[in-house]
């Protein structure tokens, strides 16, 4: 019995060798391809890490860049606010200046009027007193108001200044 149980044994070696052989050439072929595909997409994960990276030196030129900007539109606004500092100091001293010329010519007529006396009219003239109007002045020297106004072109007939002289038209 051992020769017949050992010619049976003996034929299921062979074939359990040729299905172990074939299922190591089929896992063989599947680990190949899953290798194939695992090589595919680590070269796609390289491409797009080496994007990324370029990606990344862009940004921080671009920052680099921004900082450099910022620090520029810093420096214009301090020299922008420094010159209107000085517009405005510039500004203040030109007003200095005009209320001194406007105080002077208020105090020199003031001063000459009050050297000279009162204001006296010459031959052909008229020296304006209160309560005088253009019709009154005319009146007072028998002339028409026309030729009054026609020889006093630049005279405001409306706000006549007491002390002002006006010419008389000839009779």
């Amino acid at each position: 019995m051992d020769t017949i149980s050992r010619e049976s044994n003996s034929s299921i070696l062979p074939i359990g060798s040729l299905i172990a052989g074939v299922l190591g050439a089929l896992l063989a072929v599947v680990a190949l391809f899953k290798i194939s595909s695992a090589t595919k997409t680590m070269a796609l994960h390289t491409e797009q890490l080496t994007k990324v990276e370029s990606l990344e030196a862009e940004v921080r030129n671009s920052v680099a860049a921004s900082e450099r900007v910022n620090t520029s539109v810093t420096n214009l606004a301090k020299q922008t606010n420094d010159a209107f500092q000085q517009v405005a100091l510039e500004i203040g001293n030109v007003r200095g200046e005009i209320v001194k010329i406007q105080e002077s010519a208020k105090a020199a007529p003031r001063a000459a009027a009050g050297k000279s006396g009162p204001v006296v009219a010459g031959p052909g003239e008229y020296v304006v007193k209160s309560g005088d109007t253009g019709v009154k002045i005319a009146r007072a020297n028998s002339v028409a108001i026309g030729d009054l106004q026609a020889v006093n072109p630049g005279v405001n007939w409306n706000s006549l200044k007491v002390g002002q002289k006006v010419k008389l038209p000839q009779k």
